[in-house]
């Protein structure tokens, strides 16, 4: 290929199926990653209970405190 000022090359018929392909197989690797996999993605340790929390650990004063 000729590289041209100011243009965008022209692309041959094959790179557009080799750029269709290679796209189409990084989607279907990331999104089958996550599918079976979400623990890359959203983290690899569980979500704290809210209820289990203390009043201290929350920073919440106790009752007979004024």
């Amino acid at each position: 290929m000729e590289p041209h000022y100011r243009q965008f090359p022209g692309l041959t018929r094959w790179q557009v199926i080799d750029g269709e392909l290679l796209s189409g197989f990084m989607w279907f690797w990331i999104l089958w990653l996550f599918w079976h996999n979400p623990e890359a993605v959203l983290g690899h340790f569980p979500y704290p209970d809210a209820s289990k929390w203390t009043d201290e650990e929350l920073g919440i004063p106790p009752d007979d405190e004024e």
